[in-house]
């Protein structure tokens, strides 16, 4: 496996999926690829950002023998209006652990008109920057030889995946996602 460099992430976002509302604890979901591994969570939060970093934390667990910290949060929008370019930056430390592996911060930033997807993808950058210094060099791989929560990446095929889908009850009639208000 190549060396991890800004083209070729150490982490890899695949998906993600959140569920947010008023009269329910938002919950969220991910899962990572990292090499010819991936991991997966889903967890809890107050909001679906907040839930979203929770399921990579869970999932990262055992790749960073932690949680990182969240230092700093920040959306700055980039014009005027519903459909303007949101920024968001964060800044995040190691998780607090003794050596090398527990000092630094690494500040990242992604840009979007989706502020969720704006927010992950910046979190999973700062990520990668704390995994490309020295000290974290191979932390994935170990992880991924432990077998406890990482996963082998199985190619899936166009039939297979169909196969897999959720058939829709065309009898059902139509749904209304508002009826439970």
């Amino acid at each position: 496996m190549p060396e991890p460099t800004p083209e070729t992430p150490t982490l890899h976002l695949a998906r993600w999926t959140v569920q947010s509302g008023s009269n329910a604890r938002s919950r969220g979901a991910v899962i990572i690829d990292a090499g010819d591994h991936h991991w997966r969570a889903s967890a809890e939060g107050n909001g679906a950002i907040d839930a979203l970093y929770r399921a990579v934390d869970q999932a990262l667990s055992e790749i960073l023998d932690g949680h990182p910290r969240l230092l700093a949060y920040d959306i700055h929008a980039l014009g005027e209006g519903t459909d303007t370019i949101g920024a968001v930056t964060v800044r995040i430390a190691p998780p607090d652990v003794e050596g090398k592996r527990g000092t630094g911060e690494y500040t990242a930033e992604a840009r979007g008109t989706n502020i969720i997807a704006a927010s992950i993808e910046a979190y999973i950058i700062a990520l990668n920057a704390m995994l490309g210094e020295a000290h974290w060099e191979g932390a994935p791989e170990a992880a991924a030889a432990t077998g406890k929560r990482a996963r082998v990446k199985a190619p899936v095929t166009a039939g297979a995946a169909r196969e897999r889908r959720a058939e829709l009850d065309e009898e059902s009639g139509e749904i209304d996602t508002t009826d439970w208000f």
